[in-house]
């Protein structure tokens, strides 16, 4: 592969889900006002969807401006409750708040993921989940939150479906690994076509 292949993510899930594939990327974490790009998209009452794509964007062409010839892949999610969008939990507290508020209903998780090569998005792709809280009592709330701990605050939601988050669900609908953080079917099959993976 001629074209270094960079993730601009601090996430270690998609870190882990790459490497668990059998992909070896440079993980270099962009460094994006992430909350104003969502105020001016909620204020144009543009599309979630749209929002997490621009956000996916530009974390790879922050990072893309440092590496000229790299292929760099940015991803972002974005959590619709109703009309809710929710924001990575600062706090055990404010997950609590989260999952207290998740509770017995259905949410949509939206993963974009977008490949820049020199100033230019190459490829996206844009998948949606719809994910199904089951009426989990406080009691199970506290043992999940002692738990998993500071672990769940790097996930928008409060919940990692590779671990005890799974037990907060009664149905999820949609892509395991977008879930996850990465639609890797999609991303894969892309790089394959610029060599990037052996077919």
């Amino acid at each position: 592969m001629d074209e270094p292949l960079i993730l601009a993510s601090a996430s270690p899930a998609r870190k882990e889900l790459l490497a668990a594939a059998g992909l070896k990327v440079r993980v270099e974490p962009a460094s994006v006002d992430e909350q104003s790009i969502k105020r001016i998209f909620a204020v144009d009452r543009r599309p979630a969807a749209d929002c997490a794509l621009a956000l996916a964007e530009a974390k790879a062409q922050e990072v893309a401006g440092h590496h000229q010839h790299a292929l760099v892949v940015g991803a972002d999610q974005i959590l619709v409750c109703g009309s809710v969008w929710f924001n990575k939990a600062a706090d055990l507290g404010d997950a609590r708040a989260q999952l207290q508020a998740l509770r017995g209903r259905t949410h949509e998780l939206i993963t974009a993921v977008c490949v820049v090569r020199e100033a230019a998005r190459i490829w996206h792709t844009i998948s949606s989940a719809k994910l199904t809280m089951r009426h989990f009592s406080d009691a199970f709330l506290d043992v999940y939150l002692g738990a998993e701990h500071d672990a769940i605050l790097g996930s928008v939601g409060g919940y990692r479906l590779e671990g005890r988050g799974i037990q907060l669900f009664a149905d999820i609908q949609g892509d395991y690994f977008a879930i996850l953080g990465l639609p890797l079917l999609e991303l894969f099959s892309f790089l394959r076509t610029r060599d990037a993976l052996t077919s």
